[in-house]
C-alpha cells in the first residue's frame, strides 16, 4: 500500500486535479532508458546544457558552466507535492550585472516512475538570465523551483511540457525585487497531466512578474494550473495570460489570483484567461480572482470560453483551406497570445513546432 499523502478535490485548491495515478506511480521501478534523441534547441548562443533521467543529473551529457549541482535553499512549500522535492538539485546565481553566455537548457527524462527534483535561481543586482526547461518520457516528474530576483534582474523562464504519459507537477516560489522582471511562459503539448502551481510576490517597488502559458488536452488529459500574484509595493505591474485548448473529453482548468496590498498603490494587474472547446464533450475551467486593498490600482481580469468561429470556418473554407487545417490555423491563432510573450526566438520556434506536432497527432 502507498503511503503518499496526497489532498482530495474536497479542497477548494484540488477540486480540478486527478491524482489517482500518484500512488501507482510512486511505486514503480524506472527503466533508465534514455532516447538517442533529445530535444535540445538549437541556438545561436549555446549555454549551458543539463541532463537529467529520473531526477539524477547525467553528467556524461551535460555542460554545467555556471549552473551548480547539490543542495538547494529552496523555501519551505507546506504545498503537498512540493514539499517531496527535497532540498537537493540545481541552482544558478548569478552576481551582479552578470549573463551567463547563452541560453540555459535543461532537459527532464522521466522513465516510467516518479522523481524529484528542487531548483534555485537567483539572480543580484542587473543581473540576466534565460532559461528553458523540456519534460520528455514517462512517469511523475515533480519539481519545486525558488526563485529570488534582485533589483533590476531579468529572467526568463520557459518550460515545454511533452512527456508522453503520466504526470508532470511544477511549483514555482518567487521574490521579485525593486524594478526586477519575471516571465514564466509555459506549454503543456504532450500526453501527461499536469499540475502548475505559482506565488509570485512582488516585494519590490516597480516590479514585473508574468505568467503566460497555454495548455492543449485530448483524450482524457486534465491540466489543472493555480497562480497567485501577490503586488506587495507600489508601482508593481503583473501579466497572467492562459490559453486552454480541449478535444474528446479532456478538461483544462486554471484558477488564477491577484492579490494587491493596502500600501501597494499604482498597481497595474490583468488577466486574460480563455478556453477553446474543440469538442463538446470536453470541460474548460476559469476561475480569475482579484483581491484588492488598494484604492489607487488598475487591475482587470476577464474569462471566455466559447468554440471555434463558425463564419472563421466558412470563410476560410471559401477560400479553399480544407476543415482540418482551418479548425488548426484558427487554434493556433488562439494560442498565440501565450506563446508571444517567449523572448528568445529559438525558444518561441521550438514552442511553436511542439505546437505543430500536437496538431499533427490529432
Amino acid at each position: 500500500m502507498s503511503l503518499l499523502t496526497l489532498p482530495s478535490n474536497r479542497e477548494e485548491g484540488w477540486r480540478w486535479s486527478d491524482l489517482s495515478a500518484l500512488p501507482q506511480l510512486s511505486e514503480r521501478e524506472p527503466t533508465g532508458r534514455v532516447p538517442t534523441d533529445l530535444p535540445w534547441i538549437a541556438c545561436e548562443r549555446e549555454g549551458p546544457r543539463l541532463l537529467f533521467v529520473d531526477g539524477r543529473l547525467d553528467e556524461t551529457r551535460s555542460r554545467l558552466g555556471p549552473v551548480e549541482i547539490g543542495p538547494v535553499d529552496v523555501t519551505a512549500s507546506d504545498h503537498p507535492l512540493a514539499r517531496l522535492a527535497g532540498r537537493s538539485g540545481w541552482r544558478l546565481r548569478l552576481g551582479l550585472d552578470h549573463a551567463p553566455h547563452g541560453l540555459v537548457q535543461i532537459v527532464h527524462v522521466s522513465t516510467g516512475a516518479a522523481d524529484h527534483l528542487a531548483a534555485q535561481i537567483e539572480l543580484d543586482v542587473d543581473a540576466q538570465a534565460s532559461i528553458c526547461e523540456t519534460f520528455i518520457g514517462e512517469g511523475w516528474a515533480n519539481r519545486l523551483t525558488g526563485i529570488r530576483l534582485f533589483k533590476g534582474s531579468r529572467l526568463m523562464l520557459s518550460r515545454r511540457l511533452l512527456g508522453a504519459s503520466g504526470f508532470i507537477s511544477q511549483v514555482d516560489h518567487a521574490q521579485v525585487g525593486q524594478g526586477a522582471s519575471l516571465v514564466v511562459a509555459s506549454l503543456a503539448a504532450g500526453g501527461t497531466d499536469t499540475r502548475l502551481d505559482g506565488h509570485y510576490a512582488l516585494d519590490g517597488e516597480a516590479a514585473y512578474a508574468e505568467a503566460s502559458s497555454a495548455l492543449l488536452a485530448r483524450g482524457r488529459q486534465r491540466h489543472d494550473a493555480n497562480v497567485v500574484v501577490r503586488h506587495a509595493m507600489p508601482s508593481g505591474v503583473s501579466r497572467q495570460v492562459w490559453r486552454s485548448v480541449a478535444d474528446d473529453r479532456a478538461a483544462c482548468s486554471v484558477a488564477a489570483r491577484v492579490e494587491v496590498a493596502r500600501h501597494a498603490q499604482k498597481t497595474d494587474g490583468e488577466q486574460s484567461l480563455k478556453g477553446l472547446l474543440l469538442a463538446r464533450s470536453a470541460t474548460i475551467n476559469a476561475k480569475p480572482e482579484l483581491e484588492i486593498f488598494a484604492d489607487d490600482v488598475k487591475c482587470a481580469h476577464g474569462a471566455t470560453v466559447g468554440e471555434l468561429d463558425r463564419n472563421a470556418l466558412f470563410y476560410l473554407g471559401s477560400r479553399g483551406v480544407s476543415p482540418d487545417e482551418a479548425r488548426a490555423l484558427l487554434t493556433r491563432a488562439f494560442v498565440a497570445d501565450a506563446l508571444d510573450r517567449i523572448g528568445e526566438e529559438e525558444v518561441k520556434a521550438a514552442f511553436y513546432a511542439d505546437v505543430e506536432t500536437w496538431f499533427a497527432g490529432r
